[in-house]
């Protein structure tokens, strides 16, 4: 099976949780429910984790963002985070430019 930009984005659409930034420590933090961040995690900061490693450019054009994805690798809960093997080759290949895309984002 070759991977594909468009298994690689599929498979970033796949990511379970979300994502909230933490103030007081300044780290991001992933949780599998909404109401499970605590006081410290500001709710307009919580986002579905499918989304997080996506970051806006002009228009409908975004990118899948490397060091985002590597902020979830950092956590070390992968099979919950379901990161497949299409996510570990496209973090593999830094020789590769970041993908960019038309898209839209997905309602939570």
């Amino acid at each position: 099976m070759s991977i594909t930009s468009a298994s690689i984005c599929e498979a970033a659409d796949r990511l379970q949780g979300f994502v909230g930034f933490n103030a007081k420590t300044g780290q991001h933090l992933v949780r599998f429910s909404e109401d499970s961040f605590g006081l410290d995690v500001p709710e307009q900061s919580i986002t579905p984790t499918c989304e997080f490693v996506w970051q806006a450019e002009a228009g409908e054009l975004m990118t899948l963002r490397r060091e985002r994805i590597q902020l979830l690798l950092d956590q070390r809960i992968d099979d919950r985070l379901n990161i497949g093997e299409p996510l570990r080759v496209y973090m593999r290949r830094q020789d590769l430019p970041e993908i960019s895309a038309e898209r839209r984002l997905r309602q939570a």
